[in-house]
């Protein structure tokens, strides 16, 4: 019984799951495309199957859930840039503000007088 003990526990095939099985996602993400082969692309995206006379079939729980997150992402997207506008339009206005108070204060700043006024007339 020992030995049969022997022979199934190095029998046994044992599953590895370090670097080396994941290599493929690195050279995958190297070339542009999906660290896993399922991420993206015909086969992920297109139905499975469709009707006999050519209907196309419904959209599987994947596809919605691919779908929903796209939107979210999208909608992200917009808001950000939305914020961004907002953002460079606001600094615009008071970058404006700051150069119409400098002319301002220029304009209204004490103006020099007695003998800097005064300028020497030319000897002759």
């Amino acid at each position: 019984m020992a030995a049969l003990g022997t022979v199934l526990s190095t029998g046994v095939r044992r599953l590895h799951c370090g670097v080396s099985a994941q290599a493929g996602s690195h050279w995958r993400l190297r070339q542009g495309m999906a660290a896993s082969p399922s991420g993206y692309g015909p086969l992920t995206e297109l139905p499975d199957w469709s009707f006999a006379d050519g209907r196309p079939a419904p959209p599987m729980k994947g596809q919605l859930r691919r779908k929903a997150q796209r939107e979210k992402f999208a909608r992200r997207v917009v808001l950000l840039s939305q914020e961004i506008d907002a953002g460079l339009q606001t600094w615009e206005l008071r970058q404006k503000e700051k150069l119409q108070e400098e002319e301002r204060k220029q304009k209204n700043a004490l103006i020099p007088k007695g003998a800097s006024l005064q300028s020497p007339l030319p000897s002759q």
